[in-house]
């Protein structure tokens, strides 16, 4: 055909990447099913921990967060009406599996994503090597990451976890490294002529004083593990993606919207707190 690109300089490598998921699973099955394992306890331990808690309790305990956070009584209560409106839409056990699911997954980015923004603050070889990953994670199609997590993890809860940290990992490390560089060299450097060590250095001036950015890194990492709620749910995770899913399959759009309308719930009362949290670091 006139106009297409040569098949002398077409090539694919999708094979070798068959190859190396294969051998992963041959040769690490047992360490990925033990991770798996471990990881689906604590989801299941977390939502049941979150279900025995009695619904007004969690109320009180949310709004009780959000008058902590603004120091607002308006919002605290607006933020609770969000998530009373849930319940009255009968999606509380929904509710609950989501919020674990959301919590974990933002834990881990948490554990890995501010390390990893320390070690791009501080070591510019790192920031080379690591940015275009970086680029990667975000741009890349969900399901593409999908189909190895699949196949090392299997169907569940536990892939959804880890598709959420690759999708929502990326602001957090990039945020937490910009607010580490945006600090005044003379600040850290007084502080070493004062006697200070890296760490003392790191701990008590670097990063309050770069907490607002890092609160906004965390901020988008749970709005984007909340914009993967559905997608997860395609692949065994229960919540109220589940329910999305369901509509879109019986074209029931009440159920869809109702569903939808939960979750941006919960991204706005997550957002509230987190937001006023990061503000009270300015």
């Amino acid at each position: 055909m006139t106009g297409g690109f040569p098949e002398t300089l077409q090539f694919s490598f999708a094979e070798p990447v068959n190859r190396m998921v294969d051998w992963l699973v041959l040769n690490y099955g047992d360490q990925l099913r033990s991770v798996s394992d471990h990881l689906l306890q604590l989801l299941l331990s977390l939502e049941n921990l979150l279900r025995l808690v009695p619904w007004w309790l969690l109320l009180m305990l949310v709004g009780v967060l959000a008058w902590h956070a603004s120091r607002s009584v308006l919002r605290s209560l607006g933020l609770v009406a969000l998530l009373t409106f849930i319940g009255m839409l009968g999606l509380w056990d929904k509710l609950l599996q989501t919020l674990a699911l959301v919590l974990v997954s933002t834990a881990l980015c948490v554990l890995v994503g501010v390390p990893l923004g320390i070690l791009l603050a501080t070591r510019p070889i790192a920031r080379r090597l690591l940015l275009p990953v970086l680029d990667v994670m975000q741009t890349l199609p969900a399901f593409v990451y999908l189909i190895p997590v699949l196949m090392l993890f299997g169907l569940g809860k536990v892939p959804a976890v880890f598709a959420t940290l690759i999708y929502a990992l990326p602001p957090l490390v990039r945020l937490t490294e910009l607010g580490l560089s945006q600090i005044d060299p003379s600040l850290l450097q007084a502080a070493h002529g004062l006697g200070a060590g890296r760490w003392q250095r790191l701990r008590r001036i670097a990063l309050p004083l770069a907490l607002p950015s890092i609160m906004a890194g965390f901020n988008q990492s749970v709005m984007m593990a909340l914009s993967m709620v559905v997608v997860a749910s395609m692949i065994g995770a229960r919540g109220l993606g589940e329910d999305v899913l369901a509509g879109i399959q019986t074209l029931n759009v009440g159920q869809g919207v109702e569903a939808g309308l939960a979750i941006v719930a919960l991204a706005m009362v997550i957002d509230r707190i987190s937001q006023a949290y990061g503000g009270a670091g300015r």
